[in-house]
């Protein structure tokens, strides 16, 4: 049976990030080239939720719910009907926090681990981190009477700075965040008890008016020097926090750019798949390929495929310029790190790419109109 709250979360028509369609036709036409809504938020596409923040220094706050008692309950219950506990526990928690706008990063056993403000952006996420705990702690009860199990949560919370990116593989689903603030909040759900919410001095200050009066502590956290101020949060919340069914206020509308070059294999940003593609119609209709370009110098489709060409080779400068240039300012603030050297190599290529694609088009149509012009036809006859 699903979470409850899967199924009266509003989903977005469009990705929150960059604006590609998850609903209607032009979604059908991404789920075939594999972009869909993603398991890690249901409000953004597969594809962007990573990429866009790849190599940032993010401003997050990190959320880690563990299950508590998971060794007693295995010894308990058995290997089988505890993975069936576990996997709801997984499913409530991952509702509860992405109906807050969280991403889901990873699960560790039977713990979850979550960033809000990356890659949807709001400015109160460390309240809705705590939100979203407050209402996990406050559903567990009736997922417990469900199963018949009694179950408590122990959360640890933490707002800071991560670099976030993928780690051991080009793959999205290796994505994820690096930093003192993850760790933070690991070692804080470590020290919570169960039914019990743990969260640093920074996320403190955020929801002190709903939670008022709450005594710091200082904590001896693993791996940091100093002792850590945090505060326990127990009960619900004597005022109000981010509303359970939060959407982003500002809802892009359906960015045809990110569609195009979503379709052509390139994501938002350009990648090299789409260049190497300009190149190979660039290339024939140039005459590199004798043999395509002897064809499709009297095939209707040589005009649809150089236009073609030539809006896929604009396209991918345009996106790797505006990203150069949002990069640019980016590191400028200090919220980014400069690219490596392959994020570097793979940038000129795709570059290189479509601007040789440019040129051999303009061979192209500067050969045909050379041959074509009577001057140049009588010239090469006489010799």
């Amino acid at each position: 049976m699903p979470a409850p709250l899967e199924t009266t979360t509003p989903l977005a028509a469009n990705c929150l990030v960059c604006g590609i369609p998850l609903v209607g036709l032009p979604a059908v036409l991404l789920r075939w080239r594999g972009i869909r809504r993603s398991p890690r938020n249901r409000n953004i596409c597969t594809q962007c939720g990573a990429h866009l923040e790849e190599g940032r220094l993010v401003e997050m706050t990190v959320v880690f719910a563990d299950l508590s008692s998971f060794t007693e309950m295995t010894g308990r219950l058995g290997a089988t009907a505890t993975y069936s506990v576990v996997d709801e526990f997984l499913r409530l928690a991952s509702a509860t926090l992405t109906s807050h706008g969280a991403l889901i990063d990873k699960y560790i056993g039977d713990a979850v681990m979550a960033l809000f403000n990356v890659p949807i952006k709001r400015a109160d996420h460390a309240a809705a981190a705590v939100a979203a705990s407050a209402k996990l702690q406050e559903l567990l009860p009736e997922l417990s009477e469900r199963l018949g199990i009694p179950l408590q949560a122990s959360i640890g919370i933490a707002s800071g700075f991560a670099r976030v990116g993928r780690l051991g593989s080009d793959d999205i689903k290796d994505y994820t965040a690096i930093g003192d603030v993850v760790n933070q909040a690991a070692r804080l759900q470590a020290q919570a008890g169960p039914s019990e919410i743990l969260v640093s001095q920074d996320v403190y200050a955020e929801v002190a008016s709903a939670y008022p009066g709450v005594p710091a502590e200082m904590l001896g956290l693993k791996g940091f020097p100093q002792r850590t101020v945090a505060h326990r949060l127990n009960g619900r919340p004597r005022s109000m926090l981010p509303a359970a069914s939060w959407v982003a206020e500002v809802r892009p509308k359906m960015n045809w750019s990110a569609v195009t070059l979503a379709l052509l294999g390139s994501g938002c940003l350009g990648s090299n798949v789409a260049a190497a593609m300009v190149l190979a119609f660039g290339g024939g209709a140039a005459g590199a390929l004798y043999a395509l370009a002897d064809w499709l110098d009297d095939s209707p489709a040589r005009v649809p495929l150089i236009i073609l060409s030539t809006l896929v080779a604009v396209t991918v400068l345009v996106s790797l310029a505006r990203q150069r240039r949002l990069r640019r300012d980016c590191i400028a603030r200090r919220a980014c790190v400069e690219m490596t050297h392959r994020e570097r190599r793979q940038v000129r290529l795709a570059a290189g790419l479509a601007l040789a694609s440019l040129t051999l088009i303009a061979l192209e149509l500067l050969m045909h109109y050379a041959i074509g012009h009577p001057l140049v036809t009588r010239t090469f006859l006489i010799r």
